[in-house]
């Protein structure tokens, strides 16, 4: 998911270890962050920045994963994974930010965010740890010249959303609306969540110094947080004074706590799109990435991988091809340059002639080494 660095018309002013990449047929800007926070010592926190290409200052739009049922699944979490979730935010005029919270993907802080033993289940503590880490990215933002935390929003889904309430409740300065898809923690299983009582009393506390504007999106089949509890959670926090917009939403497929995501676009972003009509917070859409004409060499099976490396909305992601028609492609690679080589050898393994055609969403320049560079090879 990135590294080959081209020349961007963006002064990026913030210290942050990142590498840089020109995305999206020149419509969007990626990059690759690591967050400072002297909580997380070095590392500082995984993320990945998704804007429009324009050389404005675009507003921050803040997104907050959820958390997976069993601990050892967090390190397999990427902030390239929500790609497609903030691509829907970049278009919509925002500098998107997936920040991975501590003890989740690179970020280091193991168990730092634990609720503790099932039946007693601290949530505000979590809570604490995880608005620490959104305000740290809200703050290194805050210090570059591409975006503004003025007009800001923020969204999170599961427990992304729970943060995203946590956050409201110690509102920043220019926080101006907040999204929770699915908003919660503690689910173990199928309709049954860790202390029930516990976590509806931490929605009720947020709700007593929330002010910011809220829209709440729940699916009817949800299974992590039922219509039952997501109701409780949205009157605990309405009861106590939070101002939030709660949405039904129809079921979705076979679990209605997966609605935000890139396949359940049409559901969700017209819930979005009204939210921020509402607020004064629309801005014009502008299209998806312009799909890539395929290598003309391809055959009809070929063209159908094609489509499948044009559908992935993994990056970094790299296709090779041949002059003969064969070809490799790879997703989901930690870097550009990763997923570059990767695909070219899997392109090798049909010829020596391999060269890159595309790289994420655009066609590689004439500058790209083949794989008959010793370089290449030797990687």
């Amino acid at each position: 998911m990135d590294l080959a660095r081209w020349h961007l018309p963006v002064l990026i002013l913030l210290a942050i270890a990142g590498l840089v990449v020109r995305a999206n047929a020149a419509e969007f800007y990626t990059e690759d962050l690591r967050i400072p926070m002297a909580e997380a010592g070095a590392q500082g926190l995984e993320a990945f920045l998704v804007r429009p290409a324009g050389t404005k200052r675009y507003p921050l739009a803040l997104l907050s994963h959820g958390s997976p049922r069993k601990f050892e699944d967090r390190a397999t979490m990427s902030a390239h994974k929500y790609y497609g979730i903030a691509l829907e935010y970049a278009r919509r005029g925002f500098a998107a930010l997936i920040v991975m919270r501590r003890g989740y993907g690179t970020s280091p802080g193991g168990r730092v965010d634990s609720v503790g033993g099932c039946a007693n289940a601290a949530y505000l503590p979590a809570a604490s740890i995880a608005v620490a880490d959104l305000r740290a990215a809200i703050d290194a933002m805050a210090r570059r010249a591409d975006v503004t935390t003025s007009g800001m929003i923020a969204a999170g889904h599961s427990a992304g959303g729970l943060a995203t309430v946590a956050l409201t409740a110690q509102a920043p300065s220019g926080l101006v609306a907040a999204i929770s898809f699915a908003g919660g923690r503690g689910s173990r299983d199928d309709d049954d969540v860790c202390n029930e009582d516990g976590l509806v009393q931490a929605f009720a506390s947020f709700g007593k110094t929330s002010r910011v504007p809220m829209l709440w999106v729940y699916a009817s089949n949800d299974s992590y947080f039922g219509p039952e509890l997501a109701r409780r959670l949205y009157d605990g926090f309405r009861g106590n004074g939070g101002t939030a917009k709660f949405v039904a939403a129809p079921a979705y497929g076979d679990d209605g706590h997966y609605l935000y995501s890139v396949v359940g676009r049409p559901q969700w972003t017209p819930y979005l799109d009204a939210f921020l009509r509402e607020r004064g917070l629309n801005h014009d859409i502008l299209s998806p990435p312009d799909p890539l004409p395929p290598p003309s060499q391809l055959n009809e099976a070929a063209r159908a991988e094609f489509a499948r490396y044009l559908a992935s909305t993994m990056p970094h992601k790299a296709f090779a091809v041949s002059p003969n028609g064969g070809y490799g492609w790879r997703s989901g690679r930690t870097t550009a340059d990763d997923a570059q080589r990767d695909s070219l050898a899997a392109c090798m393994k049909w010829s020596t002639a391999c060269t890159l055609y595309a790289v994420d969403d655009r066609l590689a320049g004439p500058a790209q080494r083949s794989a008959t560079d010793q370089s290449a090879r030797s990687r």
